[in-house]
């Protein structure tokens, strides 16, 4: 037995001398997948491995499925001076009212055709529209329509093999569920950023008329305007509009309009030139303890009407200020949002029933909605 322990300790003795041997002498031996650079300085590599597969919780595949339908664009303005023409303010001031305005977004194609969605602020007043994809082709784009009431716009552009964002279904998401934001901030190049879905459904933000906002912490800065909001399959979840910032950048509150509601004006603008929508002439507010107390109604839900247009489609059929609505159609109205969005979306000429509080008493009358009519146009300022 004394005689293997000698043996024992005597192998381990030359081991250790050995080992002490290398790691001085050459220590680069004992360190895995150690190699030399050209400059013989000695570096780790990890061993060469194939992407097959990307690793788990890679959201690579979603993003290598919409960022070619991801586009940048370009616009620009000439500049229109009252004083352009004044050889004395030129002389003092130099040729300043020649400089031609420049603009910057993102857009999604959604159809070989050549449709793309985009925001109306985005394109609205430009004289030149330049779209570039993500394979460096350049082509001119037509606008084919606007919707300012959803900051939407429609361009068309001619080129063959565009490739095509996947529309998703954005009633179907949940608040959690995570998403890419695909654009062009700042001008930097094709940017995707990640994030979750913060809120549904937000709207009295000021942003448009008809506010029905996905809200992410999904990065959105300028020039992401227009960009495409997908989900983890790569599919159109929205159209990244607006953010919340003090600084200018992101701070974590983004807003995208759902594509449900861009499929609605694509098909409206293409179809007929413009997006036709419900109105009933009638000024609604939130119900609050004041308005009802001053109206005499006692409810503790619904929009209030506050105001009714003389011969419009609402007096009509009857709706008078201090009406409560609570239902049109088959859908409960909580908020003066959901209104608009609902009548928004009646068929002019179509009888609809409203529930409506009145004083102590609920009764139903019947309006037949007219067609919305168009927003006035913005005075441009020069």
């Amino acid at each position: 037995m004394k005689r293997f322990w000698l043996l024992f300790s005597q192998a381990v003795t030359v081991l250790l001398a050995a080992y002490f041997v290398v790691a001085t002498l050459q220590p680069s031996w004992l360190q895995r997948g150690a190699s030399r650079s050209g400059a013989g300085i000695s570096l780790i590599e990890a061993p060469p491995a194939t992407r097959a597969e990307p690793p788990a919780g890679s959201l690579a595949s979603a993003a290598r499925k919409a960022s070619p339908a991801v586009v940048s664009i370009n616009t620009s303005k000439a500049a229109r001076s009252s004083r352009g023409n004044d050889p004395w303010f030129e002389f003092f001031f130099g040729d300043q009212g020649n400089q031609a305005q420049v603009g910057l977004g993102s857009g999604v194609i959604v159809s070989p055709d050549g449709f793309i969605l985009t925001n109306n602020h985005v394109v609205e007043g430009a004289d030149e529209i330049e779209v570039t994809l993500t394979d460096a082709r350049h082509a001119k784009a037509k606008v084919i329509g606007t919707d300012p009431d959803t900051d939407l716009a429609i361009l068309k552009i001619d080129l063959d093999k565009l490739p095509v964002i996947v529309l998703g279904d954005s009633d179907q998401l949940l608040v959690g569920d995570r998403v890419l934001a695909i654009g062009n901030p700042f001008g930097v190049g094709q940017t995707v950023t990640s994030g979750i879905v913060s809120a549904l459904g937000r709207s009295q933000l000021g942003i448009n008329t008809f506010e029905n906002f996905i809200q992410t912490d999904a990065a959105i800065n300028p020039g992401n305007s227009g960009g495409a909001l997908v989900d983890v399959s790569g599919n159109l979840m929205g159209i990244n509009t607006a953010i919340y910032s003090r600084s200018g950048g992101s701070m974590g509150i983004g807003f995208a309009i759902p594509v449900s509601t861009a499929r609605l004006v694509l098909d409206g603008i293409v179809k007929d030139g413009q997006v036709t929508r419900g109105w009933i002439g009638a000024e609604p507010n939130e119900l609050s303890p004041e308005l009802a107390e001053t109206f005499g109604v006692k409810a503790s839900e619904g929009v209030i009407i506050t105001g009714v247009l003389q011969d419009g489609p609402a007096a009509q059929g009857g709706l008078r200020p201090g009406d409560v609505i609570t239902k049109v159609g088959d859908k409960a109205i909580s908020n003066v949002s959901e209104l608009l969005s609902t009548v928004a979306a009646l068929k002019p000429g179509v009888e609809t029933k409203f529930a409506v509080l009145r004083g102590d008493a609920t009764t139903e009358i019947t309006i037949v909605p007219g067609k919305r009519p168009a927003p006035a146009k913005r005075v441009q300022q020069r």
